[in-house]
């Protein structure tokens, strides 16, 4: 296997040739330029979605504007959560403390804007400085009547995980706040999807024709009160499992919901979401309406897969995304197109979640966790990758090599989630492979082994 930094021998593996042991949710190594983000970032990309509360960052403005409309999430109503918020704290809120800035900007915010909650962020410079937020936040409450709720997520506490921790602490003030009357015994939370080109609404509509409630998403489409009530609903969706499953956690002890960990990307994997929601409530109509949802939506995308498949068939691909359940069902999905996959990695699996995609894999297929630009580079040129899925921050990578790119992250405009979703994937895919231009643009080697860059 290409060089590593010798810190990150335990989070590299290659399937086939041992069980992995990953060293999983460790701080990045220095001087590796990992793809992971902070504290504050994994809060805000959890609770950003919700779209009628007001979302203010007590920190300098740079913080507010890396964040701005990080995930992109569609809203079928309110729009408040698209403004950034920023208390701007500079040179004299270091000295002198920024607490009376925070209270005044929600006095302000909430009397021009009227929000049903307001989200507090702490950053970095709060956590040196030692404003309290919580008090500053439960001042405003008393006063305004509106619920302002402190999350606290100093960058420097931690990687994006520790975020997404806090986001569930700051979502679960709300939950259980709500009036439940009126909810089916057939209702579910959906936690861990956030709307991307309208992939709730997606999941929605296959609810709905199963004969399924849905109480709250958490975070896509968002709504405050649909939050406080979700303590309601009979089960909770866990879809991406790294940023909610701690919050499905304190659900089932709070509220005794269970929970189950889902997929909605690839045919497999949504077919086995809908068939373990039907069979949990143990229901034979819903089961026949399950069945039938699920043979009528896979007839329509099968031709457009196996016509893309033509074009696909032996590609080589390499995926490196935010979440494992994400990577595992990119496997999946890779396979049906007939494409092997030769590198697969995430920003916040589990050492189990990495066990399955050991076992999913081909033999000599690389795992990765937490990778950095220098790694990457080096494993896309040893796999002889046609194609690299990823984000934003892996996109010029993988143009800089001559390989083609498939966005699946949180800026993407096209929905890759549910049956419709698969057909958009194998033609994006196709499309981006079979693209005329690598002609004019011949695979580059990288020369620099990873670690040495």
């Amino acid at each position: 296997m290409t060089e590593v930094l010798a810190g990150r021998a335990r989070q590299i593996a290659r399937s086939g040739e041992k069980k992995p042991d990953f060293d999983c949710d460790k701080q990045s190594v220095a001087g590796s330029v990992s793809q992971r983000a902070c504290t504050f970032c994994g809060s805000r990309v959890v609770l950003y979605p919700i779209a009628d509360a007001v979302h203010l960052v007590h920190g300098p403005i740079g913080c507010a504007v890396y964040t701005w409309d990080v995930r992109g999430a569609q809203s079928s109503g309110p729009e408040l959560h698209r403004l950034s918020f920023s208390t701007d704290l500079r040179e004299r809120h270091v000295v002198f403390g920024g607490e009376r800035q925070l209270e005044d900007s929600l006095m302000e915010l909430i009397e021009k804007h009227h929000p049903k909650a307001c989200f507090v962020y702490g950053t970095c410079i709060v956590g040196v400085i030692g404003d309290d937020v919580p008090a500053v936040c439960k001042k405003v409450t008393e006063a305004t009547g509106v619920i302002c709720i402190p999350v606290q997520s100093a960058g420097f506490q931690g990687s994006k995980r520790q975020g997404y921790d806090a986001a569930c602490e700051a979502l679960n003030v709300l939950i259980g706040t709500g009036d439940t009357s009126g909810i089916s015994k057939h209702s579910v939370n959906i936690l861990g999807d956030f709307n991307l080109a309208g992939e709730i609404w997606i999941l929605q509509e296959y609810l709905k024709r199963m004969g399924v409630e849905v109480v709250a998403q958490i975070t896509g489409d968002g709504r405050v009160d649909d939050i406080r009530r979700a303590h309601g609903a009979s089960l909770n969706l866990v879809q991406c499992s790294g940023s909610t499953t701690k919050l499905a956690m304190q659900m089932q002890d709070d509220y005794g919901i269970p929970f189950k960990r889902v997929s909605f990307f690839g045919l497999d994997d949504m077919a086995a979401a809908l068939y373990a929601i039907a069979e949990h409530f143990k229901d034979p109509e819903m089961l026949a309406r399950t069945r039938q949802l699920v043979s009528e939506e896979i007839g329509k995308v099968m031709p457009v897969i196996e016509e893309c498949r033509r074009d696909l068939e032996g590609k080589r691909a390499a995926a490196y995304v935010g979440g494992s359940f994400k990577a595992i069902s990119l496997v999946k999905a890779l396979r049906l197109l007939g494409m092997k996959t030769v590198l697969i990695g995430s920003q916040t699996g589990t050492k189990e979640d990495y066990e399955y995609l050991s076992d999913l894999c081909d033999p000599g297929t690389i795992i990765v966790d937490d990778s950095n630009p220098a790694e990457l580079s080096a494993f896309l040129s040893e796999g002889q990758a046609d194609l690299f899925i990823g984000g934003v921050k892996e996109r010029p990578l993988a143009y800089k090599l001559g390989v083609a790119f498939c966005d699946h992250n949180h800026e993407r405009k096209l929905p890759l989630e549910g049956f419709v979703g698969m057909a958009n994937f194998a033609r994006e895919v196709r499309s981006s492979v079979c693209s005329p231009v690598w002609q004019f643009a011949p695979r580059h080697q990288n020369q620099t082994p990873a670690g040495k860059a």
